[in-house]
């Protein structure tokens, strides 16, 4: 026994110490802006307390101000992103990929400083900070961008918002990305590069009525060409009021009218008589008048000639460039329903002419069918003779806006409509009419 106690104290021996937890380094930043990179690396990173990284005190130069400000983290995750600019305004960004990267909205404004600071913890709760200083570059050129839409004004539900740039640009989809959207009923829609120096946003199908809209292009420092820098922002609200919805058959010479949503008549018309006809094609209304002259010397046909007028009508809503007008004809009344007898234009009775040019605003869809002449690509508003595909298709990116009153998103294109909402492929250019008309 005395043996087995000896053996049992010599198996216990001297308490064993447990081995000490191994160290976890430090999280790394690296904030990146354009050409330039401020970093914090883990290795670097001195034991015990925060470690602090500072950009050179000589002046730096972000040489593209388009690509943003990004900052990134390595063994840990971010907790705190401080962007501002010269005037202490704050760069709007968002956290990704679990908190370990930021991201800059926007690219930067040219010629302005810049002030970046950054912090992270590693998963001990050890922070790193580091911060950046810079000044963006000073370009020698830069565009500029207006647009035709008046601050509060109330357009119809086909309305394009039609963005026209100073320069060229050949970095669309650049541009394309840096366009933003608030609706307050949510909408899909696509943008469509009209030329170089245009671009357009059109609904997948029309916005719906009532609806309060907020466009805005973050242009600054987009580089939309090579070393051409846009060189301000663009901002405008907008509403779409009422739906006034019109489709006019010259081959059964009436005219459907649906005024939101409901069936408001089916009334008689005449359209473009035989050589005169009345294209074809999804139109939007783009000017009104009440009167409008009307002369025939405008397209070449003079005092004395076959087919001359020269007079005043009344209710008039122009739907093409050619001139051709949805508006009052009580010379044409007996021929409403029957016959087509105009140079091109809708003939309206005086009643219904009225009513329609009293609850008109710019925008609202015109719709020509059962004619012999199919409407030419450009001969007013036509971004809707696109289909949803070709739409899709002159986009930059290739992808759709989805927007709502949160703001919008590029999302992949779907293509497939339902039919009820399916619209023609452009005109063929072989059925283009070679010569502007219109008239009464």
């Amino acid at each position: 026994m005395a043996a087995l106690g000896l053996l049992a104290a010599a198996c216990q021996g001297p308490a064993a110490h447990p081995r000490a937890a191994a160290p976890v380094p430090p999280a790394g930043i690296t904030i990146t802006t354009g050409n330039l990179t401020f970093s914090a690396p883990a290795s670097a990173a001195s034991p015990g307390g925060s470690v602090v990284t500072r950009s050179a005190v000589r002046a730096l130069i972000d040489k593209r101000p388009d690509l943003g400000i990004e900052v990134s983290v390595t063994g840990g995750r971010l907790v705190r992103v401080s962007a501002v600019n010269g005037r202490g305004r704050a760069v709007p960004g968002a956290l990704a990929g679990g908190s370990t990267q930021w991201r800059a909205d926007w690219a930067l404004t040219p010629d302005q400083a810049y002030h970046v600071t950054a912090t992270a913890v590693n998963p001990r709760g050890r922070a790193t900070s580091i911060t950046g200083s810079f000044r963006t570059l000073t370009p020698r050129h830069t565009f500029g961008a207006m647009t035709s839409l008046i601050a509060g004004q109330v357009f119809g539900v086909g309305m394009p918002i039609m963005v026209t740039f100073s320069h060229p640009l050949t970095r669309k989809a650049e541009v394309e990305r840096s366009l933003a959207i608030w609706s307050s009923k949510p909408v899909t829609g696509a943008w469509y590069w009209m030329s170089d120096t245009q671009v357009w946003f059109r609904p997948r199908a029309y916005w719906p009525a009532h609806t309060r809209v907020r466009f805005e292009a973050h242009l600054k420092g987009v580089q939309g060409a090579r070393g051409i820098y846009g060189n301000a922002n663009l901002t405008q609200r907008f509403r779409i009021g009422n739906s006034l919805i019109v489709r006019a058959s010259a081959a059964t010479h009436h005219m459907k009218v649906w005024w939101n949503g409901h069936f408001k008549g089916k009334w008689p018309v005449s359209t473009g008589q035989p050589g005169d006809d009345t294209p074809d094609g999804h139109y939007l209304s783009f000017a009104m008048g009440n009167p409008v002259r009307m002369d025939s010397a405008t397209y070449g046909v003079t005092k004395g000639q076959p087919g001359y007028y020269n007079v005043l009508v009344y209710d008039s809503v122009k739907f093409t460039n050619s001139g051709d007008y949805v508006h009052s004809a009580p010379w044409s009344v007996a021929e409403q329903g029957f016959s087509n007898v105009s140079h091109g234009c809708v003939n309206v009775a005086p009643a219904h002419a009225a009513w329609y040019y009293d609850h008109s605003v710019l925008g609202d869809p015109i719709t020509i069918v059962g004619s012999p002449v199919k409407g030419t690509w450009g001969d007013g508003w036509t971004i809707w003779f696109l289909s949803w595909r070709k739409l899709v298709a002159g986009s930059a990116t290739h992808q759709m806006v989805v927007a709502d009153s949160r703001g919008s998103q590029l999302a992949p294109a779907q293509v497939t409509l339902p039919s009820s909402l399916r619209l023609p492929a452009p005109p063929d250019p072989a059925g283009r009419r070679q010569a502007p008309h219109g008239g009464p």
